[in-house]
């Protein structure tokens, strides 16, 4: 059961950022097409002994490394080093079994996934589809206006408390965040602030990405998705699904240790 963000308690809170949307910007799935691995397996052979023939010969190109997968992201955050004093709850009413967890490079933990269809109101995300739609999110885009949940994919952050606040760790407006449902690697940035004591919320666009029923009246995942914020990250223009996915790879990259 999906609850109304934080936000609506601190209304007015904006903060701007960096350039607008750029028109040339990836899709959000592009980032996440696997790479591919150089030319042919098989390639011309020189003659031995023959000089000129090697001269001519094609160089053989190093390998594009591929995408990080689900399976060595999990890896990197199979094990729980507790950040959190306390635990939240998935839902409003359910047990508090959830803790945020950490590493150097990141706070991760594992949940369901809610639909926050919060933001400017579009086809999919309006009064009409979901009664609890609100039509501001906690952060604002580059132009001033509100983040799009249909458009934008990104994760909502429980609101600071005695529980865990998650700007003591360097996390903030646009964060980059890596979502992992199933063998699915998506990433996203930090969007919204949600109620204190509930975890696992992201956006109608993320939910899309990973494979999830995005409708924010019965959609969602009732468990196993995994949440990873890269600490001190942000991309530019919060807005931009190109610049969090590039960066989200490269940070990626770097926790699974393969940079």
């Amino acid at each position: 059961m999906r609850v109304r963000s934080l936000m609506l308690a601190a209304a007015g809170a904006a903060l701007i950022a960096p350039t607008a949307l750029a028109g040339a910007a990836p899709r959000p799935d592009a980032a996440h097409e696997r790479a591919g691995h150089g030319g042919p397996g098989a390639e011309n052979v020189p003659r031995a002994g023959g000089a000129a023939d090697a001269r001519k010969a094609p160089r053989r190109k190093a390998p594009r490394p591929g995408n990080v997968r689900a399976t060595e992201l999990l890896a990197a955050v199979r094990d729980c080093a507790p950040v959190s004093d306390d635990r939240f709850s998935s839902d409003d009413g359910e047990p508090a079994d959830i803790e945020v967890c950490g590493r150097k490079e990141a706070v991760f933990w594992k949940a369901d996934l809610d639909i926050d269809c919060d933001g400017r109101p579009g086809r999919h995300c309006n009064e009409r589809t979901d009664p609890l739609f609100c039509d501001t999110t906690a952060f604002q885009q580059s132009d001033g206006r509100q983040l799009s949940a249909e458009r934008l994919p990104y994760v909502v952050v429980p609101g600071p408390s005695h529980r865990w606040n998650h700007k003591e760790h360097d996390v903030r407006r646009g964060t980059v965040a890596a979502v992992i449902h199933g063998d699915r690697v998506r990433y996203a940035v930090v969007g919204d602030i949600g109620p204190a004591d509930i975890i696992g919320e992201a956006s109608y666009a993320l939910a899309r990405n990973l494979g999830i029923r995005p409708d924010p009246k019965g959609g969602g995942a009732a468990s196993g998705v995994t949440y990873i914020l890269f600490k001190g990250s942000g991309a530019s223009p919060i807005e931009s699904p190109g610049a969090a996915a590039a960066q989200g790879e490269r940070l990626a990259r770097e926790l699974v240790g393969r940079s």
